[in-house]
This record gives structure tokens, C-alpha cells and sequence, in this order.
């Protein structure tokens, strides 16, 4: 097991997105110094990822031990595939120059946010899938492989860097503080209709545990490895925000027939997955497990917190 545990200066694409700020509270609460990377004001270097020699300037002369991507130009959940083009070529282009980047600081590590529909989007059956089934396939549609292709590329990029030690962390669909706030109103309006689950489950995991899992890679990844991070108990859409309402005191969402969704093209394709994942790997070789075995008991938490 590799440990980078002491004082590592870590630079964070992706710092003030809504993941971001939970890694930098978890680095920072592990004895880390973070320092945000990003187009807006409220992060330290400013800079665009897919602007190659904007970005080399704005490190120029900067040191850095570790640098994750956690980049993403998502600010509301996607729900057709022109939604996810932008974070598509974050994770293509954007990726290949942070690469160049954490290069010119000197940084031996190099942590990406990936996602478990790297595996693909469709029906996977009961197995849990293991980092060694087979990841960025072949998409079925143009907009399929414009996607699996950012995911593909990005872990590519992330584990064939000279000089850095990749580690990727696959993560299940994110909810949680920061998260889930943006469902209550479209819940409360009952303006956010899903089809019936229909014994379809994905991987979720909360935010904050998101977050514990950077750290451990950052500290304790081995190179050239994948982890699924994601809580013990797959869950429906569906069911997810029956979860979430029944939790917040809201109306349960209206039912529709999957075949409704087909202009919300991503959100279609997502429903219609059904995947499990094996999070062993990440527990043996991370030492992470989720606070939150399930969303139950993270939704429970979130709601408790905002209460009170």
C-alpha cells in the first residue's frame, strides 16, 4: 500500500463545484493544503481547462505534491445528452492539459473523478461489477460513445501520465449536502414525474463520503488502479426520491411510463440502467467504507441536519 499521508500541497480542478468543496474540507480537516482550480473567482488559480496555455501559465512556478481532477461544467442534474457534451470534453481535452499541468508543478500523483457508467449504460444484470470488468466500451449510439469516450480517455490519460501515479475513483450517482437541496423545490412542486423502477438499481454514494474517498486516494491509492466508491445498497431512481420525499415531508414524485422519458435523452438512458458494483477493492486497498451503508440513512442524516 502506498502512503502519501503527510502534509501533501494538493491542487484541485473542480474546488467550487459542489463535490469540490466537500474534497477540500475533507483534505484540509486531513492535514492538507488545498489550493482551488478554476474559471470562476472564488478559486485561487483561474484558469480554464480546456485553454491549454492558459492553464501552464496560471501554474507556471507553482509546486504542487498531488492534483486531482474533480472538474465538471454541470450545475444542475443533465437530463439530455447536449447536457454532458461540456463535461465530455473537460474529461477529454481539459483532462490531457491538466495532465501537462500537474507535469510542470512536479506532482507525483494524479487522483480523476470518474463515474460507474463507464462501465456502460443498460441492463448488467445481478452481478456487481469489479474494476475488472470491462470499462469504456463501445457506446450503442453516437451519444452514448461521445460519453463513454470522455471516461474512457480520462482513466487512459489519468493511468498512462509520465512521471504521475494515476488513480481513478469511480463513483455511483452523488446525493447528499449540497447535492439533494436541488430536488426539494421540483419535489415540493411535484414537477420532477419518474418512471417506475421495475427492479432496476443503481450505485449512489453521499458527498461527504465522495470526499473521504479522495482523501484515501491521495494517501493510500495504488497507482494504475481504479476503485468503485459507492454505498452497500443499490437503489432505484425511482426509489431514491421516494426516499428523498418521504424523508423531507414531500409529495411522492408522479409516475410516468419509462417511454415519456425519451426526450430527456440522458436521463432516459440512466433510468433504464440497471448496475450494481463491487466496492470491495476500495475498503481492502483505500480503507474506506461509507458512513452511509445506504441513502436511507444518509437522507435521514441530511434531513435531520437541515432541521435542526
Amino acid at each position: 500500500m502506498t502512503t502519501n499521508k503527510e502534509n501533501q500541497r494538493v491542487l484541485l480542478a473542480g474546488a467550487s463545484g459542489v463535490l469540490g468543496r466537500h474534497i477540500t474540507r475533507a483534505l484540509t480537516e486531513a492535514g492538507h493544503e488545498v489550493t482551488g482550480l478554476g474559471r470562476g473567482p472564488a478559486n485561487d488559480v483561474r484558469a480554464d481547462l480546456l485553454d491549454r496555455e492558459a492553464l501552464l501559465r496560471a501554474v507556471a512556478g507553482r509546486r504542487f505534491d498531488t492534483v486531482i481532477h474533480a472538474a465538471t461544467a454541470l450545475r444542475k442534474s443533465p437530463v439530455r445528452h447536449r447536457d454532458m457534451y461540456a463535461t465530455d470534453a473537460l474529461r477529454t481535452e481539459g483532462t490531457a492539459h491538466l495532465v501537462e499541468a500537474a507535469q510542470a508543478t512536479g506532482a507525483r500523483r494524479f487522483v480523476s473523478e470518474s463515474m460507474v457508467f463507464g462501465h456502460g449504460y443498460g441492463d448488467f444484470g445481478d452481478r456487481p461489477l469489479t474494476e475488472d470488468d470491462d470499462f469504456g466500451p463501445h457506446g450503442t449510439t453516437p451519444e452514448l460513445e461521445r460519453h463513454l469516450a470522455g471516461m474512457r480517455v480520462k482513466e487512459r490519460l489519468t493511468f498512462s501520465a509520465a512521471g504521475l501515479e494515476g488513480v481513478a475513483l469511480r463513483f455511483g450517482l452523488f446525493y447528499g449536502p449540497g447535492g439533494t437541496d436541488a430536488l426539494l423545490p421540483l419535489l415540493r412542486k411535484r414537477r420532477l414525474p419518474v418512471p417506475d423502477d421495475h427492479g432496476r438499481v443503481l450505485p449512489w454514494v453521499e458527498l461527504t463520503d465522495a470526499a473521504r474517498a479522495v482523501v484515501a486516494a491521495v494517501e493510500r491509492g495504488r497507482p494504475g488502479q481504479a476503485y468503485h466508491v459507492a454505498d452497500r445498497t443499490p437503489l432505484g431512481f425511482r426509489a431514491h426520491l421516494l426516499c428523498v420525499a418521504e424523508r423531507f415531508g414531500l409529495p411522492r414524485p408522479m409516475k410516468v411510463p419509462l417511454w415519456l422519458m425519451r426526450p430527456m435523452s440522458y436521463a432516459h438512458a440512466v433510468m433504464s440502467t440497471d448496475l450494481r458494483v463491487s466496492t470491495a477493492k476500495a475498503e481492502r486497498e483505500l480503507g474506506w467504507s461509507p458512513a452511509h451503508p445506504s441513502a436511507r440513512e444518509g437522507l435521514a442524516a441530511l434531513a435531520q441536519a437541515q432541521a435542526g
